[in-house]
């Protein structure tokens, strides 16, 4: 397994598990409040134990169990999920520079199992590809004691929340604290003013979509802050080099 001892003896694999801990306690709460919904939406204990030990994605569980709860049919159920986690759409385009040197099955699992923060704090710690083979080791020792932690948090506090869940009010809102950890995780990660640009465009949008189905908005806040951003970018680029012309 690629998550062996050698991976686990890394100091990197340690230093991702130890950073993620703290951000990943608000996702478990977030997890813990899935569970709870789950259960209180109208499915049996068992259903929910299963949808969270094979889908392991909130958002896209908490869309679609209203519709598996209402009868809708299988195929506006999956377009719902797909449209809500389209976001990893764009997480895997930037880790594919990451971890393109892997077999395929090595990179499924990691992309199984990564998530939003997991994600957050993995690009934080390395903003570029690796380039050597040691590099390469302690990035995937990295990435995989991050997302243990923060799978661990959310599976266990998920089943905490299914076998709880008639002793845990909705109304406690804990799954806020894992939207407040993501936001922190975000803000600490802004460090320019494109990134700046991008963080104000996609909330805006994401607020003013906030009427569109299926939770498009995200997806809309997001393709829009992306193409907004390359395109600024791309004009800058035009602008330092038209600079450089003149000057030479």
């Amino acid at each position: 397994m690629f998550w062996s001892s050698a991976i686990r003896r890394r100091p990197a694999f340690r230093d991702g598990a130890r950073l993620m801990t703290p951000v990943a306690l608000g996702i478990g709460a977030w997890g813990l409040m899935t569970g709870v919904a789950m259960v209180k939406a109208g499915l049996s204990p068992l259903e929910a134990v299963l949808m969270t030990l094979l889908v392991y994605a909130g958002s896209a569980q908490l869309a679609a169990v209203p519709l598996l709860v209402a009868g809708a049919p299988a195929w506006v159920i999956l377009a719902t999920a797909f449209c809500v986690n389209l976001r990893f759409v764009v997480f895997s385009l930037h880790l594919r520079h990451y971890l393109m040197h892997m077999p395929r099955w090595r990179r499924l699992v990691h992309g199984y199992l990564t998530g939003d923060l997991s994600y957050a704090v993995f690009t934080r710690r390395y903003p570029q590809p690796p380039t050597t083979q040691d590099e390469r080791d302690d990035q995937e020792a990295y990435l995989v004691g991050g997302y243990t932690v923060n799978w661990s948090c959310w599976i266990l506090l998920s089943l905490a929340g299914v076998a709880l869940a008639e002793l845990i009010p909705q109304r406690w809102g804990l799954g806020f604290a894992g939207v407040l950890a993501l936001v922190g995780i975000l803000a600490s990660m802004v460090t320019t003013r494109l990134q700046v640009l991008a963080l104000l465009i996609a909330s805006a949008t994401a607020v003013a979509a906030y009427a569109l189905p299926l939770r498009l908005n995200i997806v809309v806040s997001i393709g829009l802050a992306v193409l907004a951003c390359f395109w600024l970018e791309q004009q800058l680029g035009r602008l330092t080099r038209g600079r450089t012309g003149e000057a030479g």
